[in-house]
């Protein structure tokens, strides 16, 4: 065992010293470094489409269900091939069915 220096300042003593990083701070690191992660992901998310501006996610899912009982009515009157046509008649919009046959 060496032999313990006497005399020394209390900045000599730890001046080799190198602290070990506790788990908490290894998890705090691994903290920080995932919300810097999460803010870049969200910087880097693409805007929403313009198309669905407005649209709240309930007003989208009951549109997607009509379109889809529309499109299953159509299957069992056995119309496969069809198109949608829409017109815009001041604050209404116009949702039609035309078979694409007849065209």
């Amino acid at each position: 065992m060496p032999k313990i220096p006497r005399g020394l300042t209390d900045k000599d003593m730890v001046k080799n010293y190198v602290e070990e990083e506790t788990i908490e701070q290894q998890l705090l690191t691994a903290a920080k470094k995932a919300e810097k992660l999460r803010a870049i992901a969200e910087a880097e998310a693409p805007p929403a489409p313009l198309a669905k501006a407005g649209f709240t996610p309930e007003l989208t899912d009951k549109l997607g269900r009509e379109l889809l009982a529309l499109k299953i009515e159509l299957s069992n009157a056995g119309v496969k091939s069809y198109n949608f046509k829409i017109k815009r008649d001041g604050e209404k919009i116009t949702l039609t069915v035309t078979d694409k046959r007849l065209y």
